[in-house]
């Protein structure tokens, strides 16, 4: 069964046309599809994306992290009634990742009425846990402004 509001898998394209003139454009975050309880993104690991030490920034891992849960969040609920943001995130860094390309899939944990938390796995190219996150969403009424 498919949690998103739809019932149908979102659009990674309709993602994409909505990402010019933001950080998600700016580091090189890709949307690479869905599955009926997950969304899946990727992210390269290069000078817009490394800290100083040569390897993946923690922080460019988080926003990763945060948009997978966001669009997660917000195609499942009804975007004429609703519109989800980040409240909190968290995230623990297990390997470090100097090159190519981490790999994202955000799943929820639970999805209430009000608020929304979700599990984010990032991984190397080989597999290997990069970065563990939890992100909770607010879920708030109004529309959706993506």
């Amino acid at each position: 069964m498919s949690i998103w509001f739809t019932g149908e898998h979102p659009s990674a394209d309709w993602v994409d046309a909505r990402c010019d003139d933001t950080a998600i454009r700016s580091l090189g975050i890709e949307i690479t599809g869905f599955t009926d309880d997950s969304i899946r993104g990727r992210m390269p690991v290069d000078g817009r994306t490394r800290q100083p030490g040569g390897v993946l920034h923690g922080g460019a891992s988080v926003l990763l992290a945060e948009t997978l849960a966001s669009w997660g969040a917000s195609f499942t609920v009804d975007p004429e009634r609703h519109y989800c943001v980040g409240m909190e995130i968290n995230a623990n860094h297990t390997r470090p990742a100097p090159d190519g390309w981490v790999h994202g899939e955000a799943r929820p944990i639970t999805r209430g009425r009000t608020t929304q938390v979700w599990d984010i796995r990032i991984t190397d190219e080989r597999g290997r846990l990069v970065c563990v996150s939890r992100c909770t969403m607010a879920v708030l009424d109004g529309p959706s402004q993506y």
